[in-house]
């Protein structure tokens, strides 16, 4: 069971959301999606923290630790969203409590910071993944 549970997490770490809900795009990802904000936490980061950012994506229920409400970065930093460290965290140069791994390998692999042929294509997907998180913040 646990191994299944494992297995799966994995799975859906790697695959986008897409994948895992259904086809229902029928053209072909364009080149500008790969670096924009909105699609990478489509294919990366809904599936554990959800569609809203709120922590309840599909494989929520099934993972140890439960991922965080990122609608609420800003009011657990008294009012101020931690960009920094933030892009420190998706870039898997921060360690967090559990969920997104060490630097050698976090869950989603080298999509943000290990490209090795374009270093400046990582740190535009982290970037523009932070700041997506960062409109996300609740008012």
């Amino acid at each position: 069971m646990k191994a299944s549970i494992v297995a799966g997490f994995a799975l859906c770490a790697v695959l986008p959301v897409g994948v895992l809900v259904s086809e229902q795009k029928s053209e072909p990802p364009r080149t500008g999606d790969a670096v924009q904000g909105a699609s990478l936490y489509q294919a990366h980061c809904a599936v554990c923290h959800g569609q809203d950012a709120k922590g309840d994506g599909p494989m929520a229920k099934s993972l140890k630790v439960s991922p965080p409400d990122l609608t609420r970065i800003a009011t657990r930093n008294h009012a101020h969203f931690p960009l920094a460290r933030v892009q420190k965290i998706i870039a898997g140069e921060v360690a967090v409590p559990a969920g997104h791994g060490t630097r050698e390998m976090p869950v989603w692999g080298p999509v943000f910071s290990q490209i090795v042929w374009d270093q400046d294509l990582g740190q535009i997907r982290v970037y523009n993944l932070a700041r997506y998180i960062e409109q996300k913040q609740a008012k």
